[in-house]
């Protein structure tokens, strides 16, 4: 997420930011969440954490 207005965030993908309705948003999964850590924790190591 990388703002928010009230009721909507702003989420960037890859190649996109969309809004999203807050309602239409839910918590990840805990198999989610480590494979976005486990992503986060790649890239640094290739990037220095510069990416």
């Amino acid at each position: 997420m990388i703002g928010t207005d009230g009721d909507w965030r702003r989420v960037r993908f890859v190649y996109f930011v969309a809004t999203v309705a807050v309602g239409d948003l839910r918590t990840a999964s805990a198999r989610e969440e480590g494979e976005v850590r486990a992503w986060l924790r790649e890239k640094a190591v290739r990037h220095g954490g510069s990416w």
